[in-house]
């Protein structure tokens, strides 16, 4: 490894942040972190499974500086995105006394960044924080942009804020404690800025992205940096989702329909939900004419060469019909006076919003995709 650290600044005006991304970050997070402290203390939310690896290292960079710190340690998983766990993350912060000048550090994948980012949201009306992103999916996706929430029984992310962090380290590092499956799940997030606006970057990853997944930190680490770089872009231009920041949710409207469909557990990981929904939506676009037959094709080929889930099928246990998956869609955020809103594409690297889409053709592709499983 090189030991360089790449910067992706996310230009917000006022609320602009850098996002360091390279090896050993944790280890120097007090010297990185200090300049944003007006008092020498912060307040750390983590979870159970991140805790174990890597709470002890975090605490004694922050000590090397003098900052002193405190922990709340909450179960892992996505049921933690929820009520419950956002009023103890709140009630935590205010028992530390955290002031609206102080720091709290999300130290974790998707999930605690969003549940941190929305307690440090809604905190004394906005308290600054700082993403320490240990998935890869948090590391390309979710720790940037500002998007926090939680989840509502009725769908996912439906209760939240916008709300930047002031600096996030992504310690590539971190991604060598992942379990292969949760890296794969990361991937979806990664392949999909390919899909999304970036043909180049998808050619580079068919060729690169074995090696990347069985630990080269190098291409980990320029992998990364390109999904920063495109998120940041697309951020910076659209930071509330009026328009171009829709990209972003190629696959998502099938993958929130199915996150939905399995619980919202293990059945199913987000990064597993939107691989399967990228390879649907250019099966979507295909049906629709829009791009040539090869485009869902090679979309799959990669996955399948990953080791990713790419059909309905390869999701455990029963699913609901096509009409119940498309009635879940309808819950979607993306769904704009009723109608629904898919990210559809061109081609690889041409994806667009499509603002109308309807629902005969969306169906097909589901009954398709479900009398694909095994009965």
């Amino acid at each position: 490894m090189s030991g360089k650290t790449d910067i992706v600044r996310v230009e917000l005006g006022a609320r602009s942040y850098e996002v360091r991304i390279g090896a050993g970050l944790v280890a120097r997070a007090g010297a990185e972190i200090a300049p944003l402290l007006r008092r020498p203390r912060v307040a750390v939310v983590t979870e159970e499974n991140v805790a174990a690896l890597h709470l002890a290292p975090l605490r004694a960079a922050l000590q090397a500086e003098g900052i002193a710190s405190e922990a709340l340690i909450l179960p892992p998983g996505e049921g933690t995105k929820g009520w419950p766990q956002l009023e103890r993350v709140t009630e935590w912060l205010l028992d530390q006394k955290v002031e609206r000048r102080d720091v709290v550090i999300a130290l974790g994948g998707g999930v605690i960044g969003d549940l941190a980012g929305f307690a440090a949201a809604i905190l004394r009306r906005g308290v600054r924080f700082v993403q320490i992103p240990t998935s890869l999916l948090s590391q390309v996706d979710s720790s940037v942009g500002g998007k926090t929430g939680i989840n509502s029984p009725r769908g996912k992310n439906l209760i939240g804020a916008f709300h930047q962090p002031s600096l996030v380290l992504a310690d590539i590092g971190l991604l060598a404690t992942l379990p292969g499956r949760d890296f794969r799940a990361g991937y979806g997030e990664v392949v999909k800025y390919g899909l999304l606006g970036d043909a180049d970057f998808f050619d580079w990853l068919e060729v690169n992205a074995p090696a990347m997944a069985t630990g080269d930190a190098d291409l980990r680490q320029y992998a990364v940096r390109r999904s920063v770089e495109m998120k940041a872009g697309i951020v910076a231009r659209d930071e509330t989702e009026e328009g171009e920041r829709a990209l972003l949710n190629l696959g998502h409207t099938f993958c929130h329909a199915l996150e939905a469909a399995t619980g919202y557990s293990d059945r199913l990981l987000h990064g597993e939900g939107v691989a399967i929904g990228c390879a649907l939506a250019f099966e979507l676009s295909q049906r629709l004419g829009l791009c040539s037959q090869e485009a869902p094709s090679r979309v799959r080929a990669h996955l399948r060469a990953m080791g990713m889930k790419v059909d309905l099928a390869d999701i455990p246990g029963d699913l609901p019909g096509a009409e119940a998956l498309l009635a879940l869609m309808g819950q979607d955020k993306k769904v704009v006076d009723g109608k629904l809103r898919f990210i559809l594409a061109r081609g690889i690297g041409e994806a667009f919003v499509a603002a109308d889409v309807p629902s005969d053709p969306v169906l097909d592709v589901l009954q398709d995709a479900l009398s694909g499983r095994p009965h």
